[in-house]
């Protein structure tokens, strides 16, 4: 299992899999080729589908400068590998082809070749399901940061306290803006109003009006193609920060403790790419907002003060809770109805914390069960409600009205 620096990236938003992924894909074959009088792109399947909602010809061509590139949209090709695929071809000053790369975009800005791992090869960690880290810790006297810590190298801690501060800085930033998004659906941000509301009421409804705050910042940041990080996708880019913000907020958090719960939701994130998947477009939304639900909830078990078996149960629950949730953008946009999806998943994320805390951890369903259910349900789910925009929510004309 891969690193956690394959898991969380800094980058822009408004999709890891749609932006993040292509930029990176376009930047390597740019320095392979600097030969190349000019480009062409082909898009695939979902990544061609919702390209345009997403920024996929804008971020290849403005990597791709000062050299001329074609794209090619081809939503009716889906590649058997991933839907997500692109051919990369440079060409002489003749218009010959010198090269093509097919890469495909699997999801949290991966790229991978036809037949790779689309868990990476950064490969760092010998154990690949919850169950068998748990045992090792329960063997060993260890939480399962120190897990991470075991695994990875020194280096982690320096990573993470630059993950964290990215995320600081994206709701800092979101929270500090009002308009509109970019886009057809001119859709408002509301993180600075739901703020003003929040810090006016010292009670629940004001902590969870912050929580709703923090997470609409992250979230609006990435929908107008901010800077934000993978938590484990742009798209569910908003519940982790929304949520460890608050939670570091209401408690005080030490960088240290901050730290240690952003490493065992980066754990939780792993395990589920690893036996399953991060993308939408191959798991539809409870591969990203499930996920990121997931990890928030097993890393606010773990700062409130929960066991191994009691985080485990968080992050089960999380995920169980998502299961079969549609990836259908309206417009092809990462605003509708993904911004509001990320706040209410950052409020569940803390809702199952709790409930598992009310336990002794003992539950029917294991995290790793759930994780295989999804990867079945994703496969399981129909084309049209996996970001391609054609079905579910994206069906209908809003036209701004929201």
């Amino acid at each position: 299992m891969d690193s956690l620096k394959e898991l969380f990236k800094i980058g822009n938003g408004p999709s890891s899999s749609h932006t993040m992924g292509p930029e990176r894909a376009a930047k390597k074959f740019k320095m392979e080729n600097p030969d190349a009088d000019s480009f062409k792109v082909e898009l695939y399947g979902s990544l061609a589908a919702t390209g345009k909602g997403h920024l996929t010809d804008w971020v290849i061509e403005e990597t791709l400068k000062p050299k001329i590139t074609e794209i090619i949209w081809m939503p009716e090709f889906v590649h058997e590998f991933h839907t997500n695929g692109m051919k990369f071809i440079a060409k002489d000053k003749d218009g010959n082809k010198t090269k093509e790369w097919l890469v495909f975009s699997v999801g949290g800005g991966t790229i991978v070749e036809d037949g790779e791992s689309r868990g990476g090869t950064n490969k760092v960690y010998p154990l690949t399901t919850m169950d068998g880290v748990i045992k090792w810790c329960k063997s060993n006297q260890k939480e399962l940061w120190e897990y991470v810590v075991e695994m990875e190298d020194p280096s982690i801690w320096a990573f993470l306290e630059k993950i964290w501060e990215a995320m600081e800085q994206s709701v800092k930033t979101g929270l500090s803006k009002t308009g509109v998004l970019p886009g057809t659906l001119k859709y408002p941000r509301k993180a600075q109003m739901f703020y003003r509301k929040a810090r006016r009421d010292d009670l629940r409804n004001g902590y969870l009006g912050k929580i709703f705050a923090y997470t609409l910042a992250v979230s609006e940041e990435n929908g107008g193609g901010g800077r934000v990080v993978t938590a484990p996708t742009c798209g569910a880019a908003g519940i982790i920060p929304g949520l460890l913000y608050a939670l570091k907020e209401e408690y005080d958090l030490s960088m240290e403790e901050t730290l240690r719960g952003l490493a065992i939701a980066g754990l939780i994130g792993n395990l589920i790419k690893e036996n399953a998947t991060i993308s939408g477009a191959e798991g539809g939304c409870q591969a990203e907002v499930g996920a990121g639900c997931a990890m928030a909830a097993g890393m606010a078990a773990f700062i409130l003060g929960g066991s191994l078996d009691q985080i485990e149960y968080a992050a089960e629950m999380a995920l169980e809770h998502h299961l079969g949730l549609t990836c259908d953008p309206v417009g092809g946009y990462v605003q509708i109805p993904c911004i509001e999806r990320n706040a209410a998943a950052a409020v569940r994320a803390l809702d199952a914390a709790n409930y598992s805390l009310f336990t002794d951890g003992h539950h029917s369903v294991s995290f790793d069960n759930v994780v295989l259910t999804m990867k079945q349900t994703g496969l399981d789910m129909k084309c049209e409600y996996k970001e391609t925009s054609l079905g579910g929510l994206a069906k209908f004309d809003f036209n701004a009205k929201c």
